[in-house]
């Protein structure tokens, strides 16, 4: 069972229902026992990071989150969910993350040439950087729906993919047992759905 942690932010019923397409069962859920006994977790998110950070340690489950991946159990965090797996965040001041994986998140802006739509916002292709289970179904030059305005940097230990846009910006992340899509894997039709399909039978990353 795969539990999508409810904790105010997120799409959570499309990606309850792309999990579906697939033949996974998956509980939205905030419900910290839940989360313990589900054998993958998902950590969606959606708006401004301070807001959310704060809503997840107000909920008590990021605790649960943190304990359940130091035993080894999969995460996946999607879109601000991705993010939230990092050190910190830069947006409108200095938020502490999960600190899950290493680096930091950044404004797009200060990376990408001035005239460029923020956010980011619609489908762009993945450029694959290093093999991973995550990825094991994905195709170099896949597209990919993304609605972005910072991203990940300082994170090369655990960059699986980027997508370039006026730059290369951190499209997917893995370590471990953690993993993270900037993009959203439920908006992306097949491609989407054949990456969550690859992170219901992987457990770790190289």
């Amino acid at each position: 069972m795969i539990a999508i942690i409810d904790y105010g932010v997120g799409n959570l019923f499309s990606l309850q229902s792309s999990f579906a397409a697939i033949g996974q069962e998956a509980v939205v859920t905030r419900n910290t026992e839940e989360i313990r006994r589900a054998d993958r977790l998902i950590l969606p998110g959606v708006g401004a990071f301070q807001d959310a950070a704060e809503k997840l340690r107000l909920s008590g489950m990021d605790r649960g989150v943190k304990e359940e991946t130091a035993k080894g159990k999969p995460l996946l965090g999607i879109c601000l969910g991705m993010q939230m797996l990092f050190e910190r965040s830069h947006e409108y001041g200095v938020h502490e993350g999960l600190g899950l994986l290493k680096g930091e998140i950044r404004p797009i802006a200060e990376r990408i040439p001035a005239g460029l739509k923020i956010p980011q916002m619609g489908w762009n292709s993945l450029k694959i950087v290093k093999d991973s289970p995550l990825l094991k179904y994905a195709k170099e030059g896949e597209y990919v729906y993304f609605v972005h305005s910072y991203s990940a940097v300082d994170c090369d230990d655990s960059l699986l993919a980027v997508t370039e846009y006026g730059a290369d910006l951190t499209a997917c992340v893995g370590k471990g047992n953690v993993f993270g899509c900037q993009f959203h894997p439920e908006k992306s039709g097949e491609v989407g759905l054949r990456i969550l399909k690859a992170f219901c039978e992987e457990v770790s990353a190289s």
